[in-house]
């Protein structure tokens, strides 16, 4: 109750100071899971995506935001919960592979972090490996947009990607890196076509 309330608040906080636009949505079927994945420069992709996604999400995030008492709490309302960067971490992997097998949507910034790219070079690898692991489609999701007061921002949705025929629960690395490069390549397209 208290999610659906909040999300209805911030989807209409967003469609009056933005002019939002959303293409592709016809993309997620309802009742079957995926993983939604988005580029990150701005810390406002996570509160577009969340708000303007029909179907309910269960969203990654740094765990560091964590440390925080308010963010815990609200975040732990709204479905996020906290992943460690930089190496495997086997809670949020559970967890991760939970959502995806009771039909929900997971939502990931492939990135890692804001801007990653440009920082990093190319994407985490831990959505190839759930999307391998587990066989779930993968939306890839542009967001394009200045984030200023009444500026148009676009959430493009992008046709679900199957990666089925790597399904493995120990995929190599070669694999898990060019299923990483598909889904962020898709991403960047969407985007630059928002």
């Amino acid at each position: 109750m208290v999610r659906c309330f909040v999300k209805g608040c911030v989807y209409i906080f967003l469609r009056i100071f933005f002019r939002v636009k959303v293409k592709g949505q016809e993309n997620i079927e309802k009742g079957k899971p995926y993983i939604l994945c988005a580029n990150h420069s701005s810390n406002w992709d996570p509160v577009f995506l969340y708000a303007m996604t029909k179907r309910e999400l269960y969203m990654m995030a740094k765990v560091e935001l964590f440390k925080n008492a308010f963010i815990k709490w609200f975040g732990r309302k709204m479905n996020v919960f906290p992943v460690k960067r930089g190496k495997m971490d086997i809670e949020s992997m559970k967890y991760s592979l939970k959502i995806l097998k009771e039909n929900n949507i997971l939502a990931i910034f492939p990135e890692g972090t804001r801007n990653g790219l440009k920082k990093n070079g190319k994407a985490q690898n831990g959505t190839a490996y759930l999307a391998i692991r587990t066989g779930v489609q993968v939306v890839p999701v542009g967001i394009s947009g200045e984030y200023k007061p009444f500026s148009k921002v676009t959430l493009n949705y992008g046709k679900p990607l199957d990666f089925s025929e790597y399904k493995s629960n120990k995929p190599e690395k070669e694999v898990l890196e060019k299923v990483s490069e598909d889904i962020m390549n898709n991403i960047i397209e969407l985007q630059n076509n928002g």
